[in-house]
């Protein structure tokens, strides 16, 4: 999530070892995490996990767990992709919406079984997804908060797979799948997934396990040349993928539909939450489409700088901007009005002056998280 005003912030169980290490912290969905660490910030992290590896600590992600009998048939009546694509032991992105097709977040599924299934939304809505799925679910559903019961690390970059091998963690793991793997007398999830590009891990161990893990992998992933890596790269690595970022190219505001997020609509469902609205949105085709937007020259796009075509009419709005530390250019996610072409050149105004910027469809740069 984007930073979010709080008067007292959340820590991770990891906040003393940032600290420790001299990370500048900020305010992320009322969590005080990491943007980056010394010795060379956001471009040496991001170089980090494109060429070597990098670990992350995005405990402030939400986890909440729904149980009961047919606990999976039920969030598949309100979640919009198809958990019966997905067998035990395997995970999804999906997304809540609302009725009118808006997105409440998006978040991936962890199912385990038809009974049971583990949710991570984003830090600032996890509340309100939880809330929403348990005044929906039936008496025999348990809905509960867990967000402080886990913490969450990413190992992402080429070298993960060997930096969980030294640390005695599994990686025979095909996308999307995960395990629950015993470390130091607890259990942790190894999950195949990540939200960089990269192939990589995101691991589940309790609160109280975190810190002792995080130790572990930093000293593994040191001898690959990897870094602890702060939210500042995460966003440049997922910007320069493409990948969506809530609050910013999905909201309640901005439907699936216009996002190009539709692979993660379950269309042949007969129910999900928003269903109708969404239906009537793809058949008609949206008025806005999500779409990438790279620099001519030096300028930086950012998030809420306005769009125009070449006769300075304005076709749309960046919802992120950034530079991008591997194409060493200026980089955008906007939404433009569905008549803007791929291949077009369109000005953004930068600071009052505009920039040319060609639009493009994502991702920026050749990178597979498989």
């Amino acid at each position: 999530m984007g930073p979010h005003v709080s008067t007292q912030l959340e820590h991770s169980a990891l906040h003393d070892r940032h600290v420790a290490l001299g990370a500048k912290m900020a305010d992320f969905g009322g969590w005080e995490m990491p943007i980056e660490y010394p010795g060379g910030g956001v471009i040496a992290e991001h170089t980090a996990v494109r060429e070597r590896v990098g670990i992350f600590d995005v405990s402030h992600l939400g986890k909440g767990s729904v149980r009961g009998p047919g606990a999976r048939d039920f969030l598949n009546t309100c979640l919009t992709n198809d958990l019966d694509r997905v067998a035990a032991g395997h995970a999804q992105y999906t997304m809540c919406c609302d009725a009118s097709g808006g997105v409440v977040d998006d978040l991936i599924a962890y199912v385990h079984g038809p009974d049971a299934v583990l949710l991570v939304p984003n830090a600032a809505n996890t509340t309100e997804v939880m809330q929403r799925i348990a005044a929906a679910a039936p008496p025999e559903i348990v809905v509960r908060n867990e967000h402080k019961e886990y913490g969450v690390l990413a190992v992402q970059g080429p070298k993960s797979a060997a930096v969980l091998d030294a640390v005695g963690l599994p990686t025979d793991l095909s996308y999307m799948q995960y395990a629950a793997a015993p470390w130091h007398d607890h259990q942790v999830f190894v999950c195949r997934t990540g939200y960089t590009g990269e192939p990589g891990f995101e691991l589940l161990p309790t609160s109280d396990e975190s810190p002792q893990l995080w130790d572990a992998l930093i000293d593994a992933a040191s001898a690959y040349g990897g870094l602890p890596c702060g939210l500042g790269a995460r966003d440049t690595l997922r910007t320069e993928m493409g990948y969506p970022l809530h609050g910013h190219e999905l909201s309640l505001e901005i439907s699936p539909v216009q996002a190009r997020a539709g692979w993660a609509v379950g269309w042949n469902k007969p129910a999900f939450w928003g269903r109708d609205a969404l239906l009537r949105e793809k058949a008609a085709g949206p008025a806005r489409v999500l779409r990438g937007l790279k620099a001519a020259d030096r300028a930086i796009p950012r998030a809420g700088m306005s769009v125009r075509d070449e006769a300075g009419t304005q076709v749309g709005l960046l919802t992120s901007g950034t530079f991008s530390p591997t194409l060493r250019v200026g980089i955008g996610l906007a939404l433009l009005d569905a008549g803007v072409t791929v291949g077009s050149e369109v000005q953004v105004d930068v600071r009052g002056r505009p920039a040319t910027m060609t639009v493009v469809n994502p991702p920026f740069v050749e990178a597979s998280p498989k």
